[in-house]
């Protein structure tokens, strides 16, 4: 099972449309998650055209979204139990917060986004993955999503980046 993994699109103020690097990984997609900040709920309608989403709202996304999506969702795929959530909020930085926030949920991944930087660690036997932003890069040097590959007892995360949004 392939499961790509986005966060922070802020479509359409930072894209007006997919970018062709993304759309490549979206065509293999057995399931898409993102972890927020979509902006507008089209996004949603468009990624849900490629395959089944799971998704949760982040600070920027409206009301539209808000009544379709929750804040922080746990799924399992696969025998692998993952945690999303945005990671916004006070307090501690975004990846201390991704972890609080799933400290009462037994999880093996968690994807977080806000901060758009990508991460890919393990604390405590806990695995934090953050895609960083397909559409807005900020300061890092290039734009990124995450593939999630799932067997039948494993898996395996990476990033794929890109220098070009279009």
């Amino acid at each position: 099972m392939e499961v790509v993994i986005l966060s922070d699109t802020h479509m359409p103020r930072m894209a007006k449309k997919l970018p062709q690097q993304l759309k490549k990984g979206l065509e293999k997609a057995d399931l898409i998650i993102h972890a927020g900040d979509w902006q507008t709920i089209e996004l949603l309608e468009e990624l849900q055209e490629y395959a089944p989403v799971v998704g949760v709202t982040g600070n920027v996304d409206g009301s539209e979204l808000k009544e379709r999506l929750n804040r922080k969702e746990v799924i399992e795929q696969n025998g692998i139990t993952i945690g999303i959530i945005h990671g916004d909020g006070k307090g501690g930085t975004t990846e201390k917060r991704a972890l609080t926030a799933f400290e009462s949920d037994p999880v093996d991944v968690i994807i977080f986004g806000h901060s758009h930087i990508p991460v890919f660690k393990q604390i405590n036997g806990i695995t934090l993955f953050n895609p960083g932003s397909p559409t807005d890069k900020r300061k890092q040097s290039q734009f990124s999503y995450g593939l999630l590959q799932l067997t039948q007892t494993d898996f395996a995360l990476k990033h794929v980046f890109y220098e070009d949004k279009n």
